[in-house]
Parts: structure tokens; sequence; C-alpha cells
């Protein structure tokens, strides 16, 4: 054993090549992933940033910025009545175009009576629907702001326009359905509104009588789903799908590299947003109009 030991120890071991480090495999998915990183952290957060907070509730960039458009609407409104005229000029007559327009449009609809409840909430919806939709396309609104690194989102706007925070447009949805359910009560009472629900609207025999009234109470309850659930969340998220998508779209666009040819691109879709927030603006004032003439008025009912 001990020679057998010598032998060994006299033997030159054998040069053990060195091991190379694997090459890294790329795919794909692998090569595209800093990119979709890259892409997520530019792109527009669906939720607004805090900007302070007061008391301990976090303060948005898009509750600043309602704030802003309800200031604005009041120093509007009484600055076009301040000293009404009888012949009416300048703001005084857009203003009155504005009201008598909606005025008479509700009057095609609705009852007068109904009329007189809605057209204040619905104009008001309108005006300041319309003015925060606009205030997406003002320069600045969404591009100024402060960068705070290792934070997510790294960049906070000061402002971010109203209707691209769903918690507004959803809370409008809300508001909403509490209005119209107290409406519809107060047009129909509490028994005449679950008769006008799931009453028979047709005239029957006395024999197949209860087979459309198992239909009617069927078509009822798909009719209280669609006023509770279906009309509010259509409403909020119409509007908030929108006018954020279009504040998307002209944000990549704006972002290219090439900034001049950026800008030459986007012009179009600019002037396309215009028309699409003065557009969304009058379908949600119009929808809510809708839904409230479909549940405070009898003329479909058979007499």
């Amino acid at each position: 054993m001990l020679v057998v030991a010598g032998l060994k120890a006299q033997t030159p071991a054998a040069p053990v090549p060195a091991v190379q480090p694997a090459p890294a495999i790329s795919t794909p998915a692998a090569a595209s992933a800093p990119a979709k990183a890259e892409e997520a952290a530019e792109a527009i957060p669906q939720a607004a940033p805090p900007l302070f907070t007061v008391l301990g509730f976090p303060v948005t960039n898009s509750m600043v910025c309602t704030w802003i458009v309800a200031a604005l609407i009041f120093v509007i409104v009484r600055a076009t009545t301040w000293k009404l005229k009888e012949i009416p000029t300048g703001g005084q007559n857009v203003m009155e175009t504005l009201v008598e327009g909606w005025e008479g449009l509700m009057g095609n609809i609705l009852e007068p009576k109904v009329t007189r409840w809605v057209f204040p909430f619905a104009t008001t919806f309108f005006i300041f629907i319309v003015i925060s939709n606009f205030v997406d396309l003002i320069p600045g609104v969404g591009s100024i702001g402060v960068s705070t690194p290792g934070q997510h989102p790294s960049f906070r706007p000061f402002f971010r326009p109203p209707t691209t925070d769903a918690n507004l447009t959803v809370a409008m949805a809300g508001i909403f359905l509490a209005m119209n359910l107290f409406w519809a009560v107060r047009y129909n009472g509490f028994w005449g509104l679950i008769k006008h629900i799931f009453g028979v609207k047709m005239e029957t025999n006395k024999w197949v009588y209860p087979l459309f009234l198992l239909l009617f109470i069927f078509v009822g309850l798909m009719e209280v789903l669609s006023i509770v659930v279906v009309r509010p969340v259509a409403l909020a998220m119409r509007l908030y799908g929108n006018i954020f998508g279009g504040e998307n779209m002209l944000d990549m666009m704006l972002s290219h590299k090439s900034f001049p040819l950026a800008v030459i691109s986007a012009l179009p879709f600019y002037f396309y947003e215009v028309f699409v927030c003065a557009l969304q603006a009058f379908v949600f004032a119009l929808l809510t109009i809708a839904f409230v003439g479909t549940i405070c008025t009898h003329a479909d009912e058979a007499h």
C-alpha cells in the first residue's frame, strides 16, 4: 500500500479543465421584461397619487383639480348672472342658451313636474363634466409635477383631470342612483313603484294572469338589477374609460423621442379628444334624463 501511495504521489495529476460559465440564454420574454417594466413605470397610473395629507386624509391631484373646476364654475356662473339684462348679451346669452336648450330637451322626454326636479341636477352634471374633461387638454395638466425617485409612481403631477379618476365618476353615479330612487318614490309612491316595476303591464284574462304575473316578476327583478347596478356602473365606467383612455393615448404619443414628429402626429387626435370630451359630458347627462324617464312615467302601462 505504501508503494501504491508513492506511485500515486509521483504521478502528475491530470489537468482539470476550467469550467466555463454557461452562456446566458436570451429569450424574447426575458428581453422584453425590462421594456415592459419601463412602460409600466411610464404609464399613467389608474389611481390618482396623493400630493399631501389634511388631518390624516390624503389629498390627490385629481381632488385639487376638482376644487379648481368647481371654483371656476362658480366664478363663471356668478359673472354671467351678476347683472341680468332683459336682452342678454355676452356670457349671459351663452348661459341662457345652455339653460333653455337643456330645459327644452328634457321637456321632450320627461313630464313637466319631473323636468323641474331633474333639470338642475342634469344641467349641473353636464357643466361640471364638460369643464372637467376639457381640463385634460390644457397644456401642463399631467405633465407638470414633482419627481421622487424610489417611490411608485416616481413622477407625481400637480394636476390631473377629475374625470380620469374612477373615484369621482363612481361617486357621481352613486349620487345619481340615490336621487333616481328618491324621484321614483316621490313620483310613484312606494307601493306604486313596486307595482310599476313588477306589475303586469298588459290586459289579460284571469286564467292566464298568473303566468304573466310570474313573467313580469322575473322582468321586474331584471329591472331592479338594471336600476341599482347596471345603470350606475355604465354611467361611471363609460365616462372614466373614455377620458382616461384618451389621456393615455395622448401621453404615449407626446412622449415619443422625436418630439416635433410626436406633436404633429398627435394633433389630429387632440382635436378628436375635444369632440370626445364634449360628447361624453352630453351622453352622461342625457343618460341620467333617460334613466329617470323610464321609471318616472306610466305612458307604457295599460290604464
